[in-house]
């Protein structure tokens, strides 16, 4: 069972930040090789999907992770609140038609899981409901796997309560970072043990497994996904399509 209190926001006390930068940096290189070939072979997709705090990271993240890969072959969806015609369907309507085709890698920033998220915390739906679109949630993953050879990872991205306060902090002081800036941030911290707990529910209910990303240093964040991301990668065993002969 999952306890986000019982897990550590920081790096390790023995990791050398100089070292791990180095090696990130190797890390995504080599996922930049491995989008192209990916591309290149038109066999599988990469579904990575981002969740966490509000000032954890999301954006940053993928601009390093995912620095050295071919624009043409990586895109990134940002889910706001769902417009009136995607509140008339199905909540995960818009979530289908934004996922990857073969060949390609497709970035969630925040993505269906705010369906059982911010609409939980805020009473918004019941139980009852939250329970079915975690099942359809699985259902609907597992889809994307068996049907469309699509490689879903998963990233919480984990900050400590008085890290995020910095960070929405900088966001007041720091004047290249107002855009960023929304009071309704925090407001929604003032909900923080209730997001918590419904964290550890997606957490502990996610048939595909999460990983659960350390932030508090982005250094390390950075190091942590880009390993596995390139692992994930690597154990797809894709190769570069042979020349096609004519008759």
């Amino acid at each position: 069972m999952i306890q986000l209190n019982n897990i550590s926001t920081k790096p390790p006390q023995n990791l050398d930040r100089e070292k791990a930068e180095k090696q990130t940096k190797k890390w995504a290189k080599r996922i930049g090789q491995l989008q192209y070939l990916m591309q290149a072979e038109g066999k599988h997709s990469l579904l990575v999907i981002f969740q966490g705090m509000d000032g954890s990271g999301k954006d940053g993240a993928v601009k390093k992770v995912f620095n050295y890969c071919h624009h043409g072959g990586v895109r990134v969806h940002s889910f706001k609140k769902p417009t009136p015609e995607e509140f008339a369907h199905d909540f995960l309507w818009r979530v289908h038609k934004v996922c990857p085709e073969k060949g390609m890698i497709q970035i969630f920033n925040r993505s269906h899981y705010e369906d059982i998220l911010i609409q939980r915390v805020h009473g918004w739906i019941d139980e009852v409901r939250v329970q079915k679109r975690m099942e359809a949630i699985n259902a609907f993953e597992d889809l994307l796997q068996f049907d469309n050879n699509t490689l879903v990872l998963k990233f919480y991205l984990h900050i400590s309560h008085d890290q995020q306060e910095l960070e929405l902090k900088e966001r007041i002081d720091e004047p290249e970072k107002h855009w960023k800036h929304n009071d309704g941030d925090w407001k929604e911290r003032e909900h923080w043990d209730k997001y918590m707990t419904c964290y550890e529910y997606v957490l502990n209910n996610s048939k595909v497994p999460w990983h659960i990303i350390p932030v508090d240093s982005r250094w390390y964040r950075d190091y942590c996904m880009s390993k596995i991301v390139v692992d994930a990668l690597e154990a797809l065993n894709m190769k570069f399509p042979e020349l096609e002969k004519e008759d």
